[in-house]
């Protein structure tokens, strides 16, 4: 984490790791479908991130003044 951010910097960050996260949920998702696995746990967590990723991305825009 760096330390030096301005206030929009670390809401980019922010907006860019949770993308990250994002898709490597989705990604663990369609493995464990492949596998017959259940994964409504992980598909609620899915749902977890995107709520914050939404909230992330309205702050970010936001600071933009968009």
């Amino acid at each position: 984490m760096q330390t030096h951010e301005t206030p929009l910097e670390m809401a980019e960050r922010h907006v860019r790791e949770g993308a990250e996260r994002i898709a490597r949920q989705r990604a663990l998702i369609d493995r464990m479908a492949e596998r017959g696995q259940l994964s409504d746990e992980a598909q609620l967590f899915l749902d977890q991130l995107q709520a914050a990723q939404r909230e992330h991305t309205a702050h970010l825009d936001r600071l933009r003044g968009e």
